[in-house]
């Protein structure tokens, strides 16, 4: 995170009126600006502090997105929160590939929210992918201004100009894009129409993109502990606050409070009820306090008696067989694919196979805790803190608030750790109300680890149920696939859900990846809603979602079809990616469709001479192959897992990651094995060491002492390759987690001859399966 700095605010601020947009419009909305936001005051405000000229000093700003000063330096905007997957660096290099940039003049600002951003989020691994064509277009905008206005000031036509290396050059004399601002002066801007019509450089001509020489340009900030975190921001009289949470997410209020020792605290003030409105934060106590060490111990020392909320004796148990109840009725729930024939092919099925997959509840722990500082300031509410959907958080700060949405300004800072947990902004609401109460005072909420932990929009625990039949032939003639959890999208952002085939609304995130890109005759694909979860806590994004369970039982399943056709696991994939009907992909997205992910296969078993390795006694190859995070915008990737299972203990140790990607077009290729990387490990940690359980309504784990992700010295060897594309890129911040939970799974059966079915897998269940053996 680097070093904790402290960070004084500017003293003016624009406020905008703020409306939120579906899904639908994710990208058209970036041009037009239809969503909410407010642009960052001044210079000293920026994430990164940047000694840049403004439009306002004589830049040239011919699309919002970027400016050229008139020194040379381009300054290029960007919406998505930055959390360590360094999205800057990738998103500066398509616009100034497609403007010929000089990349040493290149700076990125990551901006505050304005209407004329449009939608600003961070998730769902779509930052590179939404912003792929806006950008290209940006930066072809740019270039054409800079050919204009470079030809008049050397006395020549535009189609006699070149530009390279932030150089316009024609008939042996040349002019760098500094001097043409400084000038020439130029003043044509593009509307996003004109941009979409503008021509764009053939691949053949990048010489940003995909160059794995290029430095990061968010990196030395980070290390030199200039980078500014939400944690660091502070203004002049603020209080500290910390809260005193209920024993159950919702329907806990509060009887009595004692704060008799928590006044023997120095720097102790005062507690609050939180009474929120939008009903997000129910039974909160807030202390307050002139320190944040006060106010850490003030709350310990805080008596409050509440009465509980209904799920107060709920199981991960409970939540778990909810689930089943819901899968085992046939009525209710939403269908994604329902092809004609598969009750028919079920009911004549000369056998069918039928398992389900269970995977628990799984925490985000990001480094940096949640924590908002809020104030009002001319009868405005300024709430600042990092966060990865803006949009979303909006409208219920206003309602928690009573205002209308122009009186709430949202400052975004560095994200210390997101993985989801941030697209919700929940813990902003009660700094928000704090500083209410207060009248409009400054307050910095932090939350402790343990506070965080109790209340974190985790994973849902997950129940599937997967089914296939064969005829006579042993051949498959349908599939039903159902899996039940709670709905993060449902929960906290219902208008961006889509719908399926029988037109009901459903969660996409909690079940992508259930409609996969296999051949398996009549294939259905069911929703369905835990309800209880959702009573009990508030469902979030973790890292790839619903991908995060759904491959472990997508995966394991057809392993175990393999198995009992007597066929090779990686050759009867390859048998299914035949690239038929829905699966053989669309422009501009998916084109190639299954046969791209049968490359990836392909390549993976090369890479690894699949079936032709002689690996020592207990120890095999797994492997798993998936879309990565949507169909909508597959990021085709495979992984075989090296494992040796100890069978006198149980530990299964992963010695070796050998993963293969389809991601289209790799913008940064530094960035993107990062990414890979980082998420191969967290599904790793997903399947081997870390998982929570719900005890009481709350998740038993609150620290590292007990809470057990992957450590370093488990890190096994990795092996990343990325297969050349030119098609639009895809994501890669999630596609990673997808695939390593299987393939360990499948190796681990490979290995001993156990078959696990629940996630994450621990010693003990391992010798069970050796025992019943």
């Amino acid at each position: 995170m680097g070093r904790l700095n402290r960070f004084r605010l500017g003293k003016d601020g624009r406020r905008e009126q703020a409306s939120l947009s579906r899904r639908g419009f994710l990208v058209t909305s970036l041009g037009a600006g239809v969503m909410f936001g407010f642009a960052r005051p001044s210079s000293a405000n920026q994430i990164f502090p940047l000694d840049r000229s403004l439009p306002g000093d004589g830049a040239f700003e011919p699309t919002i997105w970027c400016s050229i000063a008139p020194d040379g330096e381009i300054t290029v905007n960007i919406i998505r929160a930055e959390m360590g997957q360094h999205i800057g660096t990738a998103l500066a290099r398509i616009i100034a590939d497609e403007m010929e940039a000089d990349w040493s003049k290149v700076r990125i600002n990551y901006v505050d929210t304005d209407p004329k951003w449009g939608l600003m989020v961070t998730g769902g691994s779509w930052s590179v992918w939404m912003t792929w064509d806006v950008f290209r277009q940006a930066g072809a905008a740019t270039r054409t201004a800079m050919v204009e206005e470079g030809a008049r000031l050397l006395g020549t036509t535009p189609d006699k100009c070149t530009v390279a290396n932030s150089i316009v050059s024609a008939g042996g004399k040349q002019i760098s894009f500094g001097d043409i601002v400084a000038k020439g002066h130029p003043s044509h801007s593009f509307t996003p129409e004109e941009m979409a019509k503008l021509p764009l450089k053939p691949a053949s001509e990048r010489r940003l993109i995909g160059n794995a020489e290029l430095k990061a340009l968010d990196i030395p900030a980070k290390t030199n502990g200039t980078a500014i975190y939400g944690i660091d921001a502070k203004v002049e009289g603020m209080l500290y606050g910390r809260p005193k949470m209920p024993p159950t997410r919702y329907g806990s209020k509060v009887r009595s409070v004692d704060d008799t020792e928590a006044k023997k605290i120095k720097g102790y003030v005062r507690y609050l009820l939180i009474d929120d409105p939008s009903q997000v934060v129910q039974g909160w106590v807030v202390v307050l306090a002139e320190s944040y060490s006060a106010a850490i111990r003030a709350t310990d020392a805080l008596k409050v008696e509440w009465t509980p909320g209904e799920t107060i004796h709920t199981s991960e148990r409970d939540i778990q067989d909810r689930g089943r109840e819901l899968i085992n009725n046939k009525a209710g729930g939403v269908y994604i694919f329902n092809d004609d024939g598969v009750d028919q092919a079920f009911g004549s099925a000369h056998t069918v196979m039928d398992q389900e997959y269970t995977c628990a509840s799984v925490l985000h722990y990001q480094l940096e805790p949640t924590n908002a500082l809020a104030f009002e300031k001319d009868g405005v509410y300024e709430i600042h803190a990092g966060n990865q959907w803006q949009s979303l958080i909006l409208p219920t700060l206003a309602k928690s608030l009573q205002v209308p949405e122009s009186k709430v300004i949202l400052r975004s800072y560095l994200l210390g750790g997101g993985f989801g947990r941030r697209l919700n902004g929940d813990y902003m609401i009660p700094a928000a109300l704090a500083s209410k109460a207060l009248g409009g005072k400054p307050v910095k909420l932090i939350l402790t680890r343990s506070d965080d932990m109790q209340f974190d929009s985790f994973a849902s625990p997950s129940v599937q149920r997967v089914r296939m039949a064969f005829d006579a032939s042993d051949r498959i003639t349908a599939m039903d696939y159902q899996a039940a959890a709670g709905w993060p999208t449902g929960v906290m952002a219902e208008a961006f859900m889509e719908k399926g085939v029988d037109g009901k609304p459903y969660d996409q995130f909690a079940i992508a990846g259930g409609d996969h890109w296999y051949e398996v005759g009549a294939f259905r694909v069911r929703a369905l809603r835990n309800d209880l979860a959702e009573k009990t806590f508030r469902p979030g994004w973790l890292r790839s979602v619903s991908p995060g369970w759904t491959s472990w039982g997508v995966e394991c399943f057809l392993d175990e079809v393999a198995h009992r056709q007597k066929k090779d696991p990686a050759q009867f994939r390859l048998e299914l990616l035949t690239a038929q009907g829905r699966n053989k992909g669309q422009a501009p997205d998916s084109v190639g469709g299954a046969l791209r992910q049968a490359a990836v296969v392909r390549r993976l078993m090369e890479k690894v001479s699949w079936g032709k390795t002689n690996l020592p006694k207990d120890t095999a190859m797994g492997l798993a192959t998936t879309a990565g995070q949507e169909r909508g915008m597959p990021t085709w990737i495979g992984c075989v897992a090296q494992v040796h299972v100890d069978r006198s203990t149980g530990v299964v140790t992963c010695q070796k990651l050998t993963i293969v990607v389809d991601a289209g077009t790799v913008v940064d290729p530094d960035g993107a094995k990062a990414q890979t990387e980082g998420a191969a490990l967290w599904g790793l940690s997903m399947v081997l060491f870390e998982n929570t359980e719900i005890v009481n309504g709350m998740p038993v784990d609150r620290n590292l002492n007990t809470y057990t992700p992957l450590r370093i010295a488990d890190t096994p060897e990795m092996d990343i390759e990325f297969l050349p594309s030119t098609e639009k890129p895809m994501g890669l911040g999630e596609p990673g987690t997808t695939v390593v939970g299987p393939a360990i799974g499948n190796a681990i059966f490979n290995a001993v001859g156990v078959r696990l079915r629940h996630m994450p897998v621990r010693p003990a269940d391992v010798l069970r399966g050796l025992q019943n053996g």
